[in-house]
């Protein structure tokens, strides 16, 4: 078994004291995760998958009300379809192809099973949905790797939101939150270092007062250990060719320009949701 203290410096690039706190197998897996997009040509059985649907359902659910849905895509000709949709060409040969669903379309059925009207059309029940369905996504992805599963969340599912509903036959109250590809690993990936945890984590306030110094020593620590090559540099065409091109620099320009997803408030509130 690692040592704790160096899957914490590998996470984030700096030693941490944490000698009073004993290493088990389940922070060994959750702090050394990383995303696997290559995958041997070897099935997954039934058996495991139906354990891990479990652990999946066994995630937190706001009041217990477990408002998600996941489609296991199995049909070779619907996962080629979702993975040119995606822009994602390997999820096409991947074992298991998943999209985790935030679902308010079986609430509002039980309501009418019961007789009762729904009255939770808001957006805060949107936001109910699509939290279930994230947390029910990481317990899958936790339990998966525990297995010796590799996993990869896959966001771009929602970039042609409406054509991949209609792949999988979504129905109303019912919309694609994230895809997740898995299967057992095919390649060997380093662990991504994370921001700090100065600025990730606040104690009884939001405090970013030290975020310009935070930042640059990450970008200098991520750049010694993963520099990104000069044919991943973004918008040259806007921004130039940088001399130091470090994580913030790429997520600035990432973030200037649309990913195409601004009509998911369109889709939503066809597909049933009032927003509120």
């Amino acid at each position: 078994m690692a040592k704790l203290g160096d899957l914490l410096k590998a996470r984030f690039g700096v030693a941490e004291d944490v000698t009073e706190v004993a290493l088990n197998a389940t922070l060994e897996g959750i702090l050394g995760r990383r995303s696997i997009r290559k995958f041997l040509d070897r099935d997954v059985p039934d058996d495991l998958l139906r354990v891990l649907f479990a652990c999946a359902q066994s995630a937190p659910a706001k009041s217990d009300l477990q408002q998600y849905s996941i489609i296991h895509v199995t049909d070779a000709a619907k996962k080629q379809t979702l993975a040119k949709l995606a822009a994602t060409p390997w999820i096409a040969t991947a074992p298991v192809v998943l999209v985790f669903c935030g679902d308010g379309r079986r609430a509002r059925r039980i309501s009418e099973l019961r007789g009762k009207p729904y009255g939770q059309d808001t957006l805060d029940s949107f936001m109910n949905a699509a939290v279930d369905a994230g947390i029910a996504l990481q317990a899958f992805i936790i339990a998966a790797e525990a297995a010796g599963l590799g996993c990869c969340a896959i966001s771009q599912v929602r970039v042609q939101i409406e054509a991949v509903s209609e792949l999988l036959e979504l129905p109303n109250n019912v919309f694609p939150l994230a895809g997740l590809a898995a299967g057992w690993p095919d390649e060997a990936r380093e662990v991504t270092l994370r921001l700090p945890p100065a600025l990730v984590v606040h104690r009884d306030r939001y405090d970013d007062a030290n975020l310009a110094a935070e930042i640059d020593g990450y970008d200098q620590r991520r750049d010694a250990a993963f520099p990104i090559p000069a044919r991943g540099q973004m918008h040259n065409d806007l921004y130039g060719q940088a001399d130091f091109y470090g994580w913030s620099e790429h997520v600035a320009r990432r973030l200037s320009r649309s990913e195409g997803r601004h009509t998911l408030r369109a889709f939503l509130q066809a597909r049933g949701f009032a927003l509120d």
